[in-house]
């Protein structure tokens, strides 16, 4: 049997990743359901066939989305674990021929380390298996730890948080009392709030103003709408 791979900082979820997860989520399940109810609404006044083609999209677009963050942070574990596996062979050729603390060295002095420091950092990272694949791994690849279960919970995070968002365009519309016209202008303008402080958010947790965050959110989720609702004006059914 196969040895499994030593992996460099663990299994643990990202929360930066978590977040990325649900903003992607979430502002494509909105934007994506807010087009389809602006180019149905164009197109035909009948209630029930805009309803049908907006929740069906709801459905399919939530699992779409979920079973590609499963597969894509899938295929980020299989590359991290790979290139562990590369990583760890490399460093016990490396080792018998005493590169470590040349290599621990190149990384050193990009954070400032000098003389003797230097020297006694690269040594001690040299004498340690784990700390120099993680060394090597973090700044030699630029590569990210990616733990067992994270394509599991990107899946869950991102099928839950875009069928939250594409339900936002959908609960005015629904309560619009039948009126298809007065349906969409009320999505577009809950939708609106409601990207507006996605975007505000963002920035606020991270980095960034927040206001222009949230207008740029904003912006790019309107032009979105705006051309699904041009296609159904101009292909739709005549009146």
């Amino acid at each position: 049997m196969p040895k499994k791979p030593i992996e460099a900082n663990g299994n643990q979820h990202s929360a930066v990743s978590s977040f990325s997860d649900f903003i992607l989520g979430s502002q494509d399940g909105l934007v994506n359901v807010l087009g389809i109810i602006l180019g149905m609404s164009a197109a035909t006044s009948n209630l029930r066939l805009i309803l049908v083609a907006t929740l069906a999209a709801l459905g399919a677009e939530s699992v779409s989305m979920g079973a590609v963050a499963y597969t894509s942070t899938l295929q980020k574990r299989r590359l991290y674990l790979s290139a562990v596996d590369q990583e760890t062979k490399k460093l016990k050729e490396l080792h018998s021929f005493g590169y470590d603390e040349a290599l621990n060295a190149l990384v050193l002095m990009g954070w400032g380390l000098r003389g003797k420091e230097l020297e006694e950092a690269a040594r001690r990272i040299a004498e340690n298996p784990k700390a120099m694949l993680d060394l090597m791994m973090s700044y030699g690849l630029r590569m990210e730890p990616v733990g067992e279960g994270e394509a599991r919970h990107s899946c869950l995070v991102v099928l839950a948080s875009t069928f939250v968002g594409s339900v936002v365009p959908i609960i005015p519309f629904m309560l619009s009392g039948g009126n298809v016209v007065t349906g969409a202008i009320c999505a577009v303008m809950l939708s609106g709030v409601v990207l507006f402080f996605i975007g505000w958010y963002g920035a606020r947790v991270t980095t960034g103003s927040v206001w222009r965050s949230g207008v740029q959110m904003l912006a790019i989720g309107l032009m979105a709408g705006f051309a699904g609702f041009l296609i159904g004006h101009f292909l739709g059914a005549p009146p």
